[in-house]
């Protein structure tokens, strides 16, 4: 106990005759942990964010718009617009091996009406995939659509939660029923709300989702809107999306290079640019508050450099009195390492305590920040390389004395 205790009491000593230079050093050290960490904290914050935002759209889906061929192709003028249907898709579903999930999509504004109300809404015929590819996930006490929907044409429909809200209010929408396009339909679920930063045709929280083959039968339309399609493997998307190109150019009669005649809108890409982005953020703040961390070690090397030197007769006297070099080393290695501990843990407190009062309105903008694991065993790595250099020149300095030359010194 004796051997702990009495260089804290040392230390203690040393830093009570240098009060100033002892605070303004730990102050130094404090805020480099609060940099560090805060500033990494905020960015894992916006990186997670950023992703919510993104997932709302889909789950690395790709998008496929049928639009007009740009390239003749076996006789074929350019300018030819391309109609896929529900045949193509299921041409893709059985031939396509890259493919894990597809569905196409038909989209129209009908009228809807329920009481007395009556309004225009952007109603879509999708099939039962499109609900787990684009992150639709219903609230408690509802579902999407299925495959029973489906082959039976059911009247059914999945709501966008605000739309749902503005229809029935406080009431639960489940079972409600209204009509569509002069047909009755049957609410089953409502869309748990969600973050959605883009879209390609409005945003789910105010759409009508209905099968596919209820919206043909509905209203007479043959050919899809667009499709949408996931990759088995997200790393091959470019190489399923060329495969489904070809698949369709063969049935469709049009050139597999013709980048027009297929729009494709791959989501994927943002995916890569967004972690991409967010690995060269998240290295330069850490960078910038790593600095500041280093200028707070530089102080912590200069306050023991001033013990060194004001210690020089007392070492000089444990050196002739028996004591090694290393107890020596040791001892000075051990104070700089609780300086630095000190400030950073009053540091990583700091941080934590204004993650914790982060208002939660600033979410949708930078997410809430939170010290994880991985930012606080990164901060203590660096404030133990930074400690330990900061110590070891001033205790190698006093190791290295001549125990007769450093008695003599006043």
């Amino acid at each position: 106990m004796t051997f702990v205790l009495n260089p804290l009491r040392q230390l203690w000593r040393d830093l009570r005759t240098q009060k100033l230079r002892t605070f303004l050093t730990t102050l130094g050290i404090v805020w480099g942990t609060v940099a560090v960490t805060l500033l990494l904290s905020f960015g894992q914050a916006m990186h997670r964010q950023m992703l919510k935002n993104v997932l709302g759209l889909g789950n690395a889906i790709v998008i496929s718009f049928p639009a007009m061929t740009s390239k003749p192709f076996e006789g074929l003028g350019k300018g030819r617009p391309i109609r896929v249907t529900e045949d193509d898709i299921e041409l893709i579903r059985k031939r396509a091996t890259l493919v894990d999930a597809i569905s196409s999509e038909y989209s129209e504004t009908l009228k809807l009406k329920m009481g007395t109300r009556t309004m225009a809404v952007d109603v879509s015929g999708v099939s039962p995939e499109f609900g787990e590819m684009r992150n639709m996930i219903p609230q408690i006490g509802g579902r999407f659509l299925n495959p029973i929907d489906a082959a039976q044409k059911r009247r059914v429909a999945f709501l966008g939660d605000e739309l749902a809200e503005d229809l029935f209010g406080a009431t639960d929408p489940v079972g409600q029923i209204f009509r569509l396009h002069g047909s009755p339909f049957t609410v089953i679920g409502t869309l748990e709300p969600k973050t959605q930063d883009s879209s390609y045709s409005g945003r789910d929280k105010d759409k009508i989702m209905i099968p596919g083959s209820t919206f043909r039968a509905l209203t007479g339309e043959k050919y899809v809107t667009l499709f949408i399609f996931t990759s088995k493997d997200v790393q091959h998307t470019k190489q399923t999306t060329d495969e489904v190109r070809t698949i369709l150019a063969g049935k469709l009669r049009f050139d597999p290079t013709d980048k027009e005649a297929l729009m494709i809108w791959d989501t994927t890409e943002m995916f890569q640019f967004m972690d991409s982005f967010m690995f060269a953020f998240k290295a330069f703040l850490g960078i910038v508050g790593s600095l500041t961390l280093v200028v707070g070690g530089i102080g912590v090397s200069n306050i023991m450099s001033v013990v060194v030197e004001e210690r020089t007769p007392e070492i000089g006297v444990k050196m002739a009195l028996g004591a090694r070099p290393r107890s020596i080393l040791t001892q000075f290695l051990a104070e700089t390492l609780i300086i630095t501990a000190i400030g950073g843990i009053v540091g990583l407190m700091i941080t934590i305590g204004i993650c914790e009062i982060w208002p939660s309105g600033m979410e949708e903008y930078m997410g809430i920040p939170t010290v994880d694991t991985q930012v606080a065993l990164l901060t203590s790595a660096l404030l133990g390389l930074i400690g330990l250099v900061a110590g070891f020149f001033p205790a190698q300095s006093a190791a290295n004395l001549d125990p007769v030359v450093a008695m003599k010194m006043t």
